[in-house]
């Protein structure tokens, strides 16, 4: 069963023509490149998603600092026992706020019709719990290409093999989880995201910041400060975490809609 139907693949995308200095005309047709733009995702606006936009990244920020004592002590098992709730925060996150796959592209069903044309009925999206644990799966599947980049930006190679795939795991769900529910798996989309073309909102913006939180979160690490919390990877860890929520956070807010 594939993740999102077509309807859902093309709701969050606006295919533009990319302006030449002399198009090509074949047959009298124009042959302009077609560029595809992402849209920026516009959260559900019922008073259960206001509530748990809130709530979530609250409950996400407890999860990490009620028990940093023991991530200190122990990260493995640390990492072990709240990738599961992450996991539900981020599956709650995606059905309660992020908008339904296909709802997007309800609004052109609602056009004014010409003469003569009848009315298409409306075509149904996804199911949204299908989607949203489909999505859950695709984002540990990429665990381990965010396990490679981890380790060619200087983890360890021959050691701490655990540490690592399970810091990768929590950056895969925390990033990636909101955003293959929104664009699935559709080529364009991800062309768009990993070039940074994309719109900032809130499933961007905390992909950005987990990532760029993950990289500054090595600067402690090499210190001469002898200190226990700078062990690999608490400091990633806490990187990632912070740099996911404020980036969701901005994304949704001021820098809304913007690009880089």
């Amino acid at each position: 069963m594939p993740l999102v139907d077509p309807v859902t693949m093309s709701s969050s995308l606006t295919k533009t023509v990319k302006p030449t200095q002399a198009s090509e005309v074949k047959d009298g047709k124009d042959s302009s490149p077609v560029v595809v733009r992402l849209r920026p995702v516009e959260l559900q606006q019922t008073p259960a998603s206001q509530a748990a936009r809130r709530a979530i990244p609250v409950l996400i920020a407890a999860v990490y600092l009620v028990r940093f004592s023991a991530l200190v002590a122990d990260p493995v098992a640390w990492m072990k026992t709240t990738l599961p709730q992450i996991a539900i925060l981020q599956v709650a996150y995606v059905l309660l706020c992020l908008p339904t796959p296909g709802a997007a592209q309800k609004p052109a069903a609602n056009r004014k019709l010409r003469p003569g044309e009848k009315k298409k009925p409306e075509a149904g999206g996804s199911n949204p719990y299908v989607t949203a644990i489909l999505s859950l799966l695709l984002s540990i599947f990429v665990t381990p290409f965010f396990y490679i980049a981890m380790v060619l930006f200087g983890a360890p190679f021959l050691s701490h093999v655990s540490h690592t795939m399970l810091c990768a795991a929590h950056l895969s769900i925390l990033t990636l989880t909101p955003l293959f529910y929104v664009h699935g798996v559709d080529s364009s989309a991800w062309v768009a995201v990993a070039g940074f073309q994309a719109p900032l909102d809130e499933t961007f913006g905390g992909l950005v910041g987990g990532v760029v939180g993950a990289w500054l979160g090595a600067v402690p690490i090499p210190l001469d400060w002898d200190r226990e919390w700078q062990q690999w990877p608490v400091t990633i860890l806490c990187g990632i975490y912070g740099g996911y929520l404020l980036g969701k956070v901005v994304g949704g807010t001021l820098l809304h809609g913007k690009r880089f």
